[in-house]
């Protein structure tokens, strides 16, 4: 049993246990956010990976936080989208929607000039959101402002506003859909105590504060099954001002619940910077044990570390982010113990082909070799 190896549950069927992590690249086709074919090729490109997971997807006009990310609500939006999953597809791919709410990670200029939604009123300190627009035509990072407290109407609507975005992304041909339960989201806003001061049903108590994310997960898997449902969660990582003392002990209550919702899968999503905090092995076993679906982790893997924690039962499937962006042919490469291609950050975030879909896979760059080669001889 490696990364390499396929891989089976009541859910999955994967041709390796390899995943391509969600990654925001912001290339969709304006007004709108429809993803379009530039996108398809691109994730066409990456299709040997076992699972493939999406951009982040916006469920509704104000879930936005960042400039030309896509949206899964419009059917202009469902029909790019269905380019995507028929190219993946036809590559031999299986690919999950990502979908999210941003929450207060967000700015008024997503919001027809009112302020973003949250779990209470806290600005997120320290916290920007990229922007285009007549004052940034290039893209800025532009401070979060602060977010209105959430009513129960709000509530509601969201939930519902998930409901309907699984079921849209299960129209437009994907595998499946992934919750953004983490990284600072509007469901993670509401797991945390610095983020969520509210004193009704969904905040307090570690089994209110789970409250908004069950909701959710039960208001999907009731349109499209819980069978094609996974669920990011992120009890490691504290950016976007999301220190949380309680948050570990939360995440692994939301597990067990979502164990016995039956969800495909529980990605974690677990720091990657230098001087990140490491997932102490007592919660990869604790998490094991409460959760018995399949579980995916993300973070600073290679494929010693990927293998590691599959060994030892810690998880079943790695997700792969930045490897991905300049290596389309990933998996190829780490079986092959073949060198990595830098990818080049300027280009991340909007744009056109350049940094996104004209990165050669191996095969293709050794031959332009040979050719350059021949070039020169003759």
């Amino acid at each position: 049993m490696s990364l390499f190896t396929a891989y089976e549950s009541a859910a999955l069927t994967l041709q390796n246990r390899i995943v391509m992590a969600p990654m925001t690249r912001a290339r969709t086709t304006q007004p709108g956010n429809i993803p379009n074919d530039l996108m398809a090729q691109y994730y066409a490109q990456r299709a040997s990976a076992g699972l493939i997971i999406t951009e982040a997807t916006q469920i509704s006009d104000d879930s936005q936080g960042y400039s030309f990310t896509p949206g899964v609500y419009t059917e202009a939006q469902i029909d790019g989208w269905k380019k995507v999953t028929a190219a993946v597809h036809q590559a031999g791919g299986k690919i999950f929607n990502q979908i999210w709410h941003v929450g207060r990670v967000s700015h008024p200029i997503f919001q027809q000039g009112g302020a973003p939604i949250a779990p209470s009123a806290i600005t997120p300190v320290g916290t920007k959101v990229w922007i285009v627009d007549e004052l940034h035509p290039e893209g800025q990072m532009v401070d979060c402002l602060e977010p209105r407290e959430m009513t129960q109407a709000d509530i509601d609507r969201v939930v519902a506003d998930f409901a309907n975005a699984g079921a849209n992304a299960v129209a437009a041909g994907f595998d499946g859909i992934e919750i953004h339960g983490g990284n600072g989201y509007l469901i993670d806003q509401f797991l945390r105590t610095n983020s969520n001061h509210r004193t009704d049903a969904y905040g307090g108590t570690p089994e209110k504060r789970i409250r908004f994310l069950l909701e959710v997960v039960e208001a999907v898997s009731a349109q499209i099954g819980a069978d094609k449902v996974g669920v990011r969660l992120a009890p490691y990582v504290t950016f976007k001002d999301m220190a949380c003392p309680e948050i570990v002990d939360t995440i692994l209550l939301a597990a067990k619940h979502l164990s016995a919702l039956g969800v495909a899968y529980l990605h974690l999503s677990e720091a990657d910077w230098d001087d990140a905090p490491q997932v102490p092995e007592s919660f990869r076993i604790e998490l094991r044990k409460v959760f018995k679906g399949s579980i995916i982790v993300a973070g600073r893997y290679d494929v010693e570390r990927a293998n590691e924690v599959i060994e030892k039962g810690y998880a079943d499937l790695v997700a792969f982010g930045r490897a991905f962006i300049a290596n389309p042919d990933l998996p190829y490469r780490l079986a092959n113990q073949l060198p990595l291609s830098p990818f080049d950050k300027g280009p991340l975030f909007g744009g056109s082909a350049a940094g996104y879909t004209d990165y050669p896979s191996y095969q293709a760059a050794l031959q332009a070799v040979v050719r350059s080669s021949d070039d020169e001889v003759a």
